[in-house]
């Protein structure tokens, strides 16, 4: 057994891991690629550090590959983006070209390793033209959309099923996201690696260090919300509150930590927004982090008494999870995955207005045992569902369903 492994053994025990080579044994050797528009920055981005080099380590010759354009790209992404959740968007027909040239210019540099794949898997809008364009490919294509597309800008999604349609399955992380398609569908829930320096335990004078590092009062309650600066994630929304909040506990602090993705054009405005509204407060924090800064996140989430994410949409949510992990209630919004992680009154709470948020704050700041008792039942129910050795043995599951073409049942003997 590696030692990654051995470690997730020492987490989860060794049923689970035992349960993993049997999936992957049937699928050693197989070419599985996966496909994206950024590195660094997001939730996706941080999934496939962890799961490809884990996919390799079974056996599987797996890879991940990442798309680039230039800002009209970005921009036209960015409006798929809000136009699947929701928004109307207007894309104009600039847009749209400069989305499909940018997929013909990446395709050149792909194709022959897509095509000699036996697996596809390509995440989100960015990349999903490419299956069109590798006309001889040999492998089965999956469309993994980690998107919330129940209720989409209609004239947007129809021109991207045109796209998405002709794969042959495609993944969503709950049955609520989903659109009908003429392929098979599958769910997905996302995950955390409980191993990386974004949740591994750290030292509490480490933890102190970067309290210092930002003027945090250690001695005084402090509420956090990590995302990326994106109007979905609320983030004025989550200062309002902390201000509601404030007036009943006026020792209160707010940390708004988050960065960039380079597949993200409005960061900047949003982030604009957010420094105006928090003013010249000295107790709310707007900290605009590298993408590297993860034992920074890390320290940040068990710095803090309770975490927010008070989104108005949200894919899943890993955030959420995150901070579940290191026993902290979460105050988040009633919406999309969060929803699927926080059990309400159980867990943490879900809301849906700055008001709800500052309430359910104020409860938690006034009743240590109940945050205790909540942040402990927030983590067992993050190692039950939410770890990545779960999602590994849904991916390889889903994997083996494909290849061998079965809809109710699959031998792995």
């Amino acid at each position: 057994m590696s030692a990654t492994l051995a470690r997730y053994q020492d987490i989860v025990g060794a049923d689970v891991v035992s349960h993993l080579r049997q999936l992957a044994a049937p699928l050693a050797g197989m070419k599985v690629v996966h496909v994206n528009s950024t590195r660094t920055g997001g939730g996706v981005a941080e999934i496939l550090h962890m799961l490809v080099p884990l996919k390799v380590e079974l056996g599987l010759d797996a890879r991940w590959e990442v798309i680039t354009g230039d800002s009209l790209f970005y921009q036209c992404t960015k409006g798929f983006h809000n136009a699947l959740q929701g928004t109307a968007v207007e894309i104009t027909p600039a847009m749209i070209a400069a989305y499909e040239e940018t997929n013909r210019k990446n395709a050149e540099t792909l194709r022959e390793v897509l095509q000699e794949a036996d697996l596809v898997f390509i995440h989100d809008p960015q990349p999903a033209p490419l299956l069109g364009l590798c006309p001889t490919r040999r492998g089965k294509w999956v469309w993994r959309c980690h998107i919330d597309v129940s209720h989409p800008f209609r004239p947007v999604w129809k021109y991207l099923r045109r796209h998405v349609a002709a794969y042959d399955a495609s993944i969503f992380s709950l049955a609520s996201f989903a659109q009908p398609l003429p392929h098979p569908e599958y769910l997905i829930p996302p995950s955390i690696d409980p191993l990386t320096e974004k949740n591994m335990d750290l030292p509490e004078d480490e933890i102190r260090q970067v309290e210092e590092r930002f003027g945090i009062d250690p001695e005084r309650p402090m509420i956090l919300q990590v995302s990326r600066f994106d109007r979905f994630k609320d983030p004025v929304g989550v200062i309002q509150a902390y201000r509601m909040a404030k007036r009943y506990i006026p020792r209160l602090q707010l940390v708004l930590a988050g960065g960039g993705a380079s597949d993200d054009p409005e960061g900047e405005v949003v982030l604009a927004e957010v420094r105006a509204a928090a003013g010249d407060d000295p107790d709310a924090h707007v900290l605009l982090l590298p993408p590297d800064a993860h034992r920074t996140i890390n320290a940040l989430q068990r710095a803090a008494d309770l975490v927010l994410q008070k989104s108005l949409r949200e894919g899943f949510g890993l955030t959420v999870t995150e901070a579940m992990w290191k026993s902290k209630p979460v105050v988040g919004g009633n919406t999309g995955g969060i929803r699927l992680q926080v059990v309400n009154h159980h867990t943490g709470f879900l809301v849906n207005t700055p008001e709800g948020a500052a309430q359910r704050v104020r409860y938690l700041l006034s009743d240590r045992d109940r945050r205790v008792k909540m942040g402990e039942k927030a983590r067992e129910f993050v190692r039950e569902n939410f770890l990545l050795t779960r999602h590994l043995r849904e991916y390889l599951t889903v994997m083996l369903a494909i290849v061998r073409g079965v809809d109710d049942r699959i031998e792995v003997a």
